[in-house]
């Protein structure tokens, strides 16, 4: 027998440097926050999925991070699941939760996505880090396909700089840059549209890691780490963590009658290997469509839109893989005021991953801890009026031309319990 799925409790960190708790603290902070948002006791967790990318590699917690950080907290005997999919894993830890509950194994679980980036004594390896989310064995060969995609666009001479230490990250968002620019003639003014709109909204939000305005001139004129990108284009180190309590329709009701927000559609899906013009093949917009069948609305549904933004680009790519508008419209968009906070479709209102931060293991989570602080409309003055349907979209890793895995979440204010 399924059933619906709903969420009961969010809480989650400010985002920043850390430097003075570690996972386990950062865990249980966001966790206090969202048992208290659900108005309950941990006794009634009945299972949890713990997500982290980073513990294994600075840390060297390659095993059983979940059970360390949660038997800290004080959850004992109950099942606890490890989820490391990259950017993508907590809300793919989110996934296997709404799974568990639809199928009716449990009423109550719990996702905790935490992240420790910042480890100052550890430069280097911060960086290496980034180069376990993609095929290691297929490195050189994925980046010089990544890098043949711009070719014909006329670049300028800041383009062969070397600008320095950056995550490999970087260079992959720039490469995807470089095509969109020489295939739809998007500009570097356009992309920079994007990260000014999303720092002008973080400025709003009490939990991001920055949250002062900038201006698209000085977006341009910030440091370049690889052309076209700047730094204020890209997704901070940052350390934090979110938690998400997760029930049964029943639950919900004993819980939270009047503020559950139901998980109404959920798609995702791994790359292929495709050639970069097939944009219609790309994951994301098969996650999304596979989200969108499930949740039975479309593109033109949703009211707000949290989209995985770790550079200014990637927002436009996703603005047009998840339907927003047609391939190669999504500069225009941006730049007519469409997805700003008052407009039709704002996505980022939470300022976005390059503005309120990017803790790789709790992205997912935040990012739906952030939609259903709309639907709720609890958001203050980044409240979106009227918000009813929300959508997440969290890539993870690369493979080939595109990210490794994707996450679409679809979730709905829930006017009455089902």
């Amino acid at each position: 027998m399924t059933q619906n799925v709903y969420i009961v409790g969010v809480g989650m960190t400010p985002l920043g440097k850390h430097l003075d708790k570690s996972v386990k603290q950062l865990s249980a902070i966001a966790i206090d926050a969202a048992l208290a948002d659900a108005g309950m006791a941990k006794e009634w967790v009945e299972a949890a999925w713990f997500c982290n990318t980073r513990q294994g590699a600075l840390e060297g917690q390659h095993g059983v991070r979940g059970q360390a950080s949660l038997r800290a907290y004080g959850f004992e005997g109950i099942p606890i699941f490890n989820t490391d999919n990259a950017c993508a894993s907590s809300s793919s830890g989110l996934m296997q939760a709404y799974a568990a509950v639809r199928a009716g194994i449990h009423e109550v679980v719990l996702v905790v996505g935490a992240e420790k980036m910042n480890y100052p004594e550890k430069r280097k390896e911060m960086f290496d880090a980034f180069k376990g989310s993609w095929d290691r064995d297929l490195a050189e060969a994925h980046m010089e396909a990544l890098l043949t995609m711009g070719e014909g666009l006329a670049l300028p001479p800041e383009a062969l700089v070397d600008a320095g230490e950056r995550s490999v990250f970087m260079d992959i968002y720039a490469a995807q840059a470089r095509f969109h620019m020489h295939r739809f003639g998007t500009t570097q003014k356009q992309i920079a549209e994007v990260a000014a709109k999303n720092h002008w909204h973080s400025q709003f939000n009490p939990l991001a890691q920055y949250r002062h305005p900038m201006t698209v001139e000085e977006v341009l004129a910030d440091k370049l780490i690889v052309w076209p990108i700047t730094r204020s284009m890209c997704a901070p180190m940052s350390d934090g963590a979110a938690a998400i309590i997760v029930t049964s329709a029943a639950a919900a009701k004993r819980l939270q009658p009047s503020r559950s927000v139901r998980i109404r559609g959920i798609g995702v899906s791994s790359g292929s290997t495709r050639k970069p013009e097939e944009v219609e093949r790309h994951l994301t917009r098969i996650a999304a469509q596979r989200a969108y069948e499930m949740a039975g609305v479309g593109p033109q549904d949703v009211s707000v839109a949290e989209l995985h933004d770790a550079s200014a680009i990637a927002e436009i790519l996703h603005m047009e893989n998840c339907g927003f508008c047609d391939y190669g419209d999504g500069g225009a968009l941006v730049e007519s005021g469409v997805t700003r906070l008052g407009g039709r479709l704002p996505i980022n209102v939470s300022g976005g991953l390059h503005s309120k931060g990017h803790p790789i293991g709790a992205t997912g989570a935040i990012q739906v801890r952030d939609l259903v602080v709309q639907l709720r409309s609890e958001a203050g003055p980044a409240q979106v009026v009227g918000a009813r349907i929300g959508m997440a979209e969290n890539g993870g890793g690369f493979y080939g031309l595109e990210e490794a895995a994707c996450v679409v979440t679809v979730l709905e204010r829930a006017d009455s319990l089902a």
